[in-house]
Order: C-alpha cells, then structure tokens, then sequence
C-alpha cells in the first residue's frame, strides 16, 4: 500500500478566477475547491445513462478539475482525495464505462486508506452538485469539523411540492436536503428563478432563513442543427420513462393521431431509460397498433441523439413537472420547434420561443402536432441558448466571500 506523504509539495498558484484568487484557501497543494464526485462514482459503476443531474456533475468537473480534490461520501462517511489520487479518479470518471470497475476496484483501497486530514480543508470551498447526502446529520458534522465552506445546489424541488411522482423514501431525502441546505449551507445555487422562488416560499413555510441564492441557467449538449431532414415526419421526446415525464399523454395522442390519420401517421420516437417508477408506462407499446408508429430507445448515444434532435419535426415535451428541461433549450439551440406543457419552468427557460400547451388537454396536442407533421417546419427562431462559460462566470464571481455575505432575503434578488 502506497503511504501519503508526510511533506506536501510546495503550493503551486492554481489558474483561478480574479474573485476566487481574491480570497481562495488554498489546500498545500494548491487546490482550492473540493468537488464532490460521488454521484458520478456511482453512475459510472452502474452504466447507466446520465440524467441532467449527471450532466451538471460532469460540466462541474471539467471546470474545476484543475484546482479541486475529489470527495467521496457514504452516508455520512466523507473522503478527501489528494491531488494525484483526485486527478486519477478524475480521470477515470472521464473514461469509458466498461473499464470504470475493475480500475476502481485497484483504485479505491489506497485512496480510502489515505485520505487528506480534515484540518488541512479548513476555508476550502466545497461544492455539492448532486443532491447527495447533505440530509444526513453526519454530513453536516464534517462540514463543521473540516471548516469548509459548503457551497449545494438545488436542481429543483420536485419531491417536496409533487411527491405524487416520487418514492415516499425519496420525498422524506430530499425534504432533508433542502432543510438541511438553508440551515448550514454557506450557499446555494439554482438554475431557474423558478426554483429560487420554491426554494424561498419553502423555507418561509418552514420557518427558515434564506439567503440570496445564486440563479445561474445549466446549457445543454453542444449539437449542430441540420435541419429538417426530409423524409418520413417524426417526432421526438428525450427523458427518463417515469410518470411526471408524462409518456401516457403521448401514447394518448398517438392513438387519437393513428385513428384520424391511419398509415400516414407520424412516428413518434421515445429515447430515455427506465427508472425505479416506470411501473406499466410502456405497456401501451405491447399494442401493434400503437407499436406501429411509436419506437423507444433504452439509450441512445450522443452523435444518434444529435441526429434526431437536428432532424426531428419536432421536440415534445409534455411533463408534468421539470426542474429545467436540458432537452427543450438543446433543441431550441439548434432550430428544431419545441411543444411542451405550459408550466413557469418552460416559460422562463423558453424565451417564448416553445409552443406551449395544457398537458390536461391531448385533443390540442393532436391537433398541433397534425398540423406540424403536414407542413415544412418553419424557420427557426432567435433563442439565446444558456452556456456553460456564461454559468461559470457567473458562479465564480458569486463564490468570493464578498458575494457571499448573508441576510438577503430570497425575494430581494427574485423581485424581477
């Protein structure tokens, strides 16, 4: 077993933003962020497709590879890496999936045995991207014996104002974490006014502080648009099969589509993985007559996702609730239409562009998406798509204490 060194290397100036340079503690490796790459562990261990959550973790990693130690948690057991062994573990999260275990596994053992000592974090910023763990009480002792500055953000509040569409365990998890977040977070970060606003009429409910949230837009996958393609019409929707994803509206509308149109109905082509309530969702599908025009996809690669977003008639997206909606600002990115449900999140991240209408109401649906799959699909129009560097900007510069300081409401800062 490799031992940790008991002389660390002399500080090196990491390149870091004018803010954080102001003000970073430094690690004696100069390294000022601790970066939580659980969630991502876990991902890569298991295969599975990466939802928006992952893709937040992976744009946050890029970033702040260079001047962060990687952190690994197990209810409440936290781990720091020191550099080398965060850039390996780094490395591999960037790596192909089929080889992730077997190195972890020859990995883990030295990393876990040889962690950084929590007196050497204090003042260090720690970032918590994936909604993981900061419910549990032991967590939260850490960030108090460690003296880091615990930095989480809150994707949405899904579980705690819709739990209909939640496991009753994962309502009870995430009502902690955003509990526990306005109590000891050093502060938090949201990528809506729509969720800074739940985030702040929660905290009122409940009696709690909230500071000023930062409110910065996640960007999407970078795709080339081509273009309506020709060919046979189809449409698209890209999501995990889950009830609030709102599938049983699109199998609704697919049969009303077939009976009027009959063979020169649209294809509709589903792209996204099972999860743990997707239940009977897909059981339409065993009908032909519905299988007939409508194909699912468990996964679907980037350069095939790409292909289908650019040539699509159009993106649907019926859901019933949204914490962004990576999919709908990709699509609009690159000129394919968009129809979604009309709720505030899509209003908001939509800039008017999206046809947006009432999920309760399939014969407008049908009629819209009729009418889309009979025509050219129109010119695209203006939309400024989120970006990542725009997000980082804006991150960084709220980061320095001086953007940190508390006391502002939420509302102070969501008025506009």
């Amino acid at each position: 077993m490799i031992r940790a060194r008991r002389i660390w290397p002399r500080p090196r100036q990491p390149r870091i933003s004018r803010s954080l340079q102001e003000s970073a503690v430094m690690s004696p490796e100069g390294r000022a962020v601790l970066l939580d790459v659980t969630r991502l562990v876990s991902r890569s261990w298991t295969s599975r497709q990466s939802s928006g959550i992952d893709r937040v973790c992976y744009a946050y990693l890029k970033h702040f590879r260079p001047r962060a130690l990687a952190v690994v948690q197990h209810r409440g057991v936290v781990r720091v890496f020191d550099a080398r062994r965060s850039e390996r573990l780094f490395d591999l999260l960037l790596g192909p999936d089929q080889e992730f275990r077997r190195k972890l596994v020859a990995f883990a053992p030295g990393a876990l045995a040889n962690p950084v000592p929590e007196a050497r974090l204090a003042g260090m910023t720690y970032l918590n991207t994936s909604h993981t763990d900061f419910d549990l009480a032991a967590h939260h002792d850490w960030v108090a014996r460690s003296g880091v500055r615990a930095v989480y953000f809150i994707h949405d509040l899904i579980p705690v104002l819709h739990p209909e569409f939640t496991r009753p365990h994962a309502v009870k998890r995430h009502l902690g974490r955003v509990r526990e977040a306005l109590r000891h977070g050093g502060g938090i970060v949201t990528s809506s006014h729509v969720v800074a606003r739940d985030l702040a009429a929660f905290a009122k409910s409940e009696g709690l502080d909230c500071e000023t949230p930062l409110v910065a837009p996640i960007a999407g996958e970078t795709f080339e648009g081509a273009g309506d393609q020709g060919g046979e019409p189809f449409f698209l929707a890209v999501g995990t099969v889950e009830p609030r994803k709102n599938h049983r509206l699109l199998f609704d509308i697919w049969r009303r589509l077939a009976s009027r149109l009959g063979e020169a109905t649209p294809r509709l082509v589903l792209v996204g993985q099972q999860g743990p309530l997707t239940g009977d969702i897909l059981a339409p599908l065993a009908d032909p007559a519905l299988a007939a025009h409508v194909e699912w996809r468990a996964s679907c690669d980037d350069a095939e996702l790409a292909k289908l977003m650019a040539s699509a008639r159009a993106l649907l997206m019926p859901s019933l609730a949204e914490g962004f909606g990576l999919p709908l600002v990709e699509a609009l990115a690159i000129g394919t239409p968009v129809v979604a449900s009309d709720m505030p999140i899509f209003r908001e991240i939509g800039q008017g562009v999206p046809q947006l209408l009432d999920p309760a109401n399939p014969a407008a649906w049908a009629e819209a998406i009729a009418t889309m799959a009979s025509t050219p699909r129109p010119q695209a129009k203006p939309f400024n798509a989120p970006t990542w560097p725009a997000h980082f900007a804006l991150l960084e510069s709220w980061l320095a204490p001086r953007a940190l300081k508390s006391g502002a409401a939420c509302e102070s800062s969501l008025a506009a």
